[in-house]
């Protein structure tokens, strides 16, 4: 109960502050409280965003503002003065603020960019530069660097002088008098080694580093696979360029997972929180996905019609097609979602497509028996018990829905696992393989399937 009393104290010392209109004592206090409480007191009063940034010395506010969401940095920019947004904009941490402005409409970026000084337009510009996606977009230029002929002392001496513009010290960059990257030493050897020592002698040549072209992907496994707080980042020529830090990944990975549930969905991303994002955008973005998935519905009504005649001559057909279609829509997009996942996670590539082909035919036979196997009992008992007439060939029935639900679960388990691999293997985002999507398909198979067996079955009783 403690914390919660203390969030409702804080908001009411807030409210008696701003209410008594002394600028001291507002500023005051926010500058001394946590940087997550004020952007807490930013979400809890939007009215007052922009007396709260500006009250901040510029360095917290800058703090505050980089852990906002875009909708609020938007809204602050927009109704600070324009001497202090140009304040706010050079004091933020080179990736964070090319983070911000890759979300504002070109016209608004390009005026937001002339408010730069020109070190941080250069830097900035740089940056925008890469590749949408790539690691160079969220990189940091600023990081500590020395050289191999450099002693211990005359590191420590270099990061006390430089390390206050750098968002990390935890690990020192050794480079060449051309840039390029040769090693890279926690801060900690430093701390432990004598004072004489020569960085040379400290180097074993075993360091990990990023691509600025590597997707943001591939930063995020890297960094899962090493136990590290920031990794150099280097051009073709293994020249530094900058850092990226495990703070600036655990975002992006929060932006991509969010992206990839809204696609495994049926929806294009949405831009803004939801509440947000106006609803005219909210149809767009949700009808595209619909119209084509009705389309593909339309599909299943065409099947349905080309077997219309052994609906009519079997109408007991037709009490189970929602069964079958469910059950093969159901296992698709259950194999879907697991691949995606384990791509997402690294957990497997393109590469293993064999080994996830050979899983889930496995996986299929056996869900599929189990099923089906659960199908058939239900027409058995249900012509022993009499609650239901399936008439005198009901173990024909009986059969034909045991190798229907046998044979659409196992192709729906083995498309929902091979599309997405197979989009990935094309350069696409495999979440684009939704849930949705994968059901669709093995309804509009699932049907015809389903007529097939019932036509090896039955012909010559029921057909």
């Amino acid at each position: 109960m403690l914390p919660e009393m203390n969030e409702i104290s804080l908001q009411e010392q807030f409210e008696e502050i701003i209410r008594g209109e002394d600028q001291l004592r507002i500023k005051e206090f926010l500058n001394s409280q946590n940087i997550s409480d004020v952007a807490n007191l930013v979400y809890e009063n939007p009215e007052f965003e922009t007396q709260i940034i500006s009250h901040l010395s510029i360095h917290r506010a800058a703090s505050v503002f980089k852990i906002l969401d875009i909708v609020e940095q938007k809204r602050i920019i927009h109704n600070l003065p324009s001497f202090k947004s140009a304040e706010l904009l050079n004091e933020l941490p080179a990736d964070d603020r090319v983070d911000f402005l890759e979300e504002l409409p070109n016209s608004v970026m390009r005026d937001l960019l002339k408010t730069l000084n020109p070190k941080e337009r250069k830097i900035t510009l740089e940056l925008l530069g890469y590749p949408e996606n790539s690691v160079g977009r969220f990189m940091n230029p600023d990081y500590v660097y020395v050289y191999a002929h450099n002693t211990v002392e005359e590191v420590l001496s270099t990061v006390r002088k430089v390390a206050h513009n750098t968002e990390t010290i935890d690990v020192i960059y050794i480079i060449d008098k051309n840039g390029v990257l040769l090693d890279d030493i926690r801060i900690k050897d430093f701390i432990l080694a004598e004072p004489s020592t020569k960085v040379s002698d400290m180097m074993d040549g075993r360091f990990i580093a990023l691509s600025a072209t590597d997707d943001q992907e591939v930063a995020n496994e890297v960094f899962k696979m090493n136990n590290r707080v920031a990794l150099p980042v280097i051009d073709q020529q293994g020249v530094l360029l900058g850092i990226v830090t495990i703070d600036d990944v655990l975002w992006i990975a929060s932006e991509e997972f969010s992206e990839d549930i809204q696609k495994i969905g049926g929806t294009d991303v949405l831009t803004e929180p939801y509440l947000d994002t106006p609803v005219f955008k909210l149809v767009q973005k949700r009808a595209g996905w619909l119209v084509i998935l009705f389309l593909g519905e339309m599909l299943t009504a065409t099947a349905m019609q080309y077997f219309e005649s052994e609906i009519e001559a079997a109408t007991v057909l037709a009490l189970f097609i929602p069964l079958i279609m469910s059950s093969g829509g159901n296992s698709g997009s259950q194999a879907s979602t697991l691949i995606i996942q384990a791509m997402a996670l690294g957990e497997l590539t393109v590469k293993d497509w064999s080994k996830v082909l050979r899983r889930e035919l496995i996986s299929g036979l056996a869900l599929g028996t189990l099923l089906g196997g659960i199908g058939f009992i239900r027409i058995f008992f249900w012509q022993q018990l009499h609650i239901f007439d399936y008439g005198i060939y009901w173990e024909l029935v009986g059969f034909t829905i045991f190798f229907s639900l046998l044979g659409i679960v196992l192709w729906g388990s083995l498309i929902g696992s091979m599309l997405p691999i197979f989009l990935k293997r094309l350069k696409f985002d495999p979440a684009t393989s939704s849930a949705p999507a994968v059901a669709t398909l093995v309804d509009v198979t699932g049907i015809v399937l389903y007529f097939s067996v019932a036509y090896f079955f039955l012909k010559g009783t029921l057909l």
